[in-house]
């Protein structure tokens, strides 16, 4: 992996986290980074704009920033920065703390979260926050899913003014007309800069009156439990299959078994479908739901608040990159079933790290004889991983497009 970010006569050691999974090709930052950072210094050059003054007073706001390259770039000017992502927050960490950004003075975060001078607020914080001024400028990387752009988009209406400065960057690719709608339809006027590296920018002025707008998440929608029983599923807009179960999970309904002792992970939950149908399945198993993203697990609380309100205390929500966090744990949980439907990619990269990672730490937290069963399409060939890892895997179920394997640890 390239870690050495050299830009404009500065140096960084960038890395994404975790860093011992990342393929060798892959790197912290991208051209779209280097744009808005090139566009911004220019900006604070000319003397367009005076922020930084080591305290974040909201001046400067930077949303869906990867693995924290524009974080640490901007460290000094003391932003908020607002992310989805526990990996993301993870790499801004890793990242500030290589390159001796860290404000060791704060004590306020456990010390893997810690980024003062830059002041993080996950997406569902970032949902009911308001700065104590209206920001000066704006800073949004253009996200993959379009949903997660409206709902940030409609949360800045409520404090941003016709004088804010609101510039996006992405790929060319990944500045599609209905992207541009977003801005025209709850900003204002917007335009785009030349491609460079095919990359570009936007630029949208806020309307002199806003209206704040409606946001449509949570979607909602029901399926049936193994059960047999309608489950109602909120989605928030960075959530996995917010408009419908998908069908990985529609399969692993139709054949899940859970007993009442059973202590659940569902890893990689999502909206929490799976953990929840666990709850319908056995009312007093305890379900520890995982995910990276702060809207899963805040979508997957409010399934289980839907469905089984009693059941609350006996669920856990926990943001972690696999299951690290619950590794790291002085006293770890007595797991006996992981449910798991992988991921295959990372922010933009199509990898199959993050299903190793899962498989790895699900053989590391299982007690002995618990349960690993996954559910993916079948050209991922998912049962050669297991059978390394655990020395073999059932077939459970499947169809033409998905398979559900089981394995348990030996």
């Amino acid at each position: 992996m390239n870690t050495e970010f050299i830009f404009a006569d500065r140096q960084f050691s960038l890395i994404r986290y975790p860093e011992k999974h990342q393929h060798i090709s892959l790197q912290a930052w991208d051209s779209a980074d280097e744009l808005i950072i090139e566009h911004i210094e220019s900006l604070l050059s000319e003397g367009a704009f005076q922020i930084g003054t080591g305290e974040s007073d909201g001046s400067m706001m930077i949303f869906n920033d990867d693995f924290g390259a524009l974080g640490c770039w901007f460290s000094h000017l003391a932003p908020y920065w607002i992310s989805d992502s526990y990996i993301s927050l993870r790499s801004l960490h890793e990242n500030l703390k290589a390159n001796q950004l860290l404000d060791t003075s704060d004590t306020d975060k456990p010390d893997t979260l810690k980024t003062a001078p830059v002041q993080t607020l996950t997406s569902v914080e970032s949902s009911t926050f308001t700065p104590a001024k209206a920001p000066q400028i704006i800073v949004v990387k253009v996200p993959r899913a379009l949903a997660l752009l409206e709902q940030q988009l409609i949360d800045l209406q409520k404090y941003i003014t016709p004088d804010t400065q609101i510039i996006a960057t992405g790929k060319v690719k990944a500045i599609t007309k209905s992207v541009l709608n977003l801005f025209e339809r709850y900003i204002g006027p917007t335009t785009t800069s030349l491609a460079k590296k095919k990359s570009r920018l936007i630029f949208a002025s806020p309307r002199p009156s806003l209206k704040q707008a409606d946001s449509p998440y949570p979607t909602r929608w029901q399926c049936k439990s193994t059960t047999g029983i309608t489950l109602t599923i909120d989605n928030l807009a960075n959530t996995f299959a917010r408009q419908s179960l998908d069908i990985g999970a529609r399969i692993m309904l139709e054949h899940m078994t859970v007993s009442a002792n059973d202590v659940v992970v569902d890893l990689g939950c999502g909206n929490g479908v799976l953990g929840v149908n666990a709850l319908s399945l056995a009312p007093d198993a305890k379900v520890i739901f995982v995910d990276e993203s702060y809207m899963a697990l805040e979508s997957a609380r409010l399934n289980v608040l839907n469905n089984f309100p009693d059941k609350i205390d006996q669920c856990e929500f926990v943001a972690s990159n696999c299951l690290e966090t619950l590794l790291q744990r002085e006293y770890k949980p007595a797991v006996t079933k992981i449910l798991c439907n992988p991921p295959f990619h990372q922010q933009n990269a199509i990898t199959d790290h993050i299903a190793w990672q899962m498989f790895t730490d699900s053989r590391d937290l299982l007690i002995k004889s618990g349960h690993l069963v996954v559910v993916g399409n079948r050209h991922l060939d998912y049962h050669i991983k297991l059978k390394k890892l655990f020395g073999g895997a059932k077939v459970l179920a499947s169809d033409k497009k998905f398979v559900i394997l089981g394995t348990a640890k030996r």
